[in-house]
């Protein structure tokens, strides 16, 4: 599989990676599903056969049974894999048991770190923006946890493009770790991300880690044939607001140039991505072995210059 050079540094990632989000599958995440530690270290073995090494985590997915599962599932695989886990969420009940502080930052990253087994986490993201600390104090604490070595490079999530250019003006002023990363919503039917947290991004040379890139399944086209009944979309109650003209077109027109493909609406969608700019690598997660392998298909894929012209016409963002 393809490896990109993460940003500016030397983590060297797989377009596509392995999203961990339901492993243990518990509280509120029970809604998209719920993947046992059995299943769910298939997966990471089908992920490093096809040649992922990415594998994205968080400390509250699962209140931290992912990071667990994850972090058994490395023994004996640890070489082969990079690990990217993220914190602000609440990990408690405490005041400082949320954000960004230095001392939530620092507490949460040695519990990342237990539950993992590791010494070292490849790249420690930020999981939103914290305007009720301020930003000296969130990048002083990482770079700290990078001189200590207890973290090889630094992201961003979920950022809007002044947040993103904000943090990296300070970084280079005062000498702190740079991110490398940020991790964005981007799909098909999420294009806002093109008006400027992408452009933000390369211009600065951060690299862009997507999630959601089927829109929670959407984009599959399988919502359409089963009308929506029993999907987790459906049960969030999303999918009305989600089930528009718009996102009806762009699920046919991929899956007319999959047919004519013989591949899997699914795959033009992420093939799309993949060819977009700035974009350094593709999050994807299925709770079947069947869907993960068809989702790593999209990386042997390579739209035309038409096909590719078509989708872009059908899922445009109005002005």
């Amino acid at each position: 599989m393809e490896t990109r050079i993460l940003g500016v540094g030397d983590l060297e990632i797989s377009v596509l990676g392995l999203g961990t989000m339901l492993f243990g599958g518990v509280g509120w995440l029970a809604a998209f599903g719920s993947t046992p530690a059995s299943e769910a270290a298939e997966l990471v073995d089908i992920a490093l056969e096809r040649g992922v090494n990415l594998f994205d985590t968080a400390d509250i997915y699962s209140d931290g049974a992912s990071e667990t599962m994850l972090g058994e599932i490395a023994r004996g695989r640890r070489q082969r894999m990079l690990i990217a886990t993220k914190c602000f969420g609440r990990t408690g009940p405490g005041v400082d048991d949320v954000g960004l502080s230095r001392r939530h930052i620092l507490d949460a990253c040695e519990a990342s770190l237990r539950r993992l087994g590791i010494d070292c986490i490849d790249l420690y993201q930020v999981h939103s923006f914290d305007a009720l600390v301020p930003l000296d104090e969130t990048l002083e604490a990482l770079t700290s946890l990078v001189r200590a070595g207890k973290v090889r490079a630094v992201g961003c999530s979920n950022h809007f493009a002044w947040e993103l250019t904000r943090a990296l003006h300070l970084a280079d002023s005062q000498g702190y770790a740079r991110y490398v990363s940020q991790q964005v919503q981007y799909s098909l039917l999420v294009r806002e991300t093109e008006t400027e947290i992408l452009p933000a991004a390369i211009a600065q040379q951060v690299g862009t880690i997507v999630w959601g890139p089927l829109a929670g399944g959407y984009l599959s086209g399988k919502f359409q044939q089963a009308g929506g009944s029993g999907s987790r979309i459906d049960a969030l109650g999303r999918l009305g607001s989600m089930d528009t003209p718009r996102a009806r077109a762009v699920v046919a027109r991929l899956g007319e140039i999959a047919a004519a493909r013989s591949a899997s609406p699914s795959q033009v969608a992420i093939n799309w991505l993949l060819a977009r700019p700035g974009v350094s690598s593709v999050l994807v997660g299925a709770r079947s072995a069947g869907k993960l392998s068809d989702n790593h298909a999209a990386a042997e894929e390579t739209l035309g210059t038409d096909e590719i012209a078509a989708v872009n016409a059908c899922s445009a963002v109005p002005a």
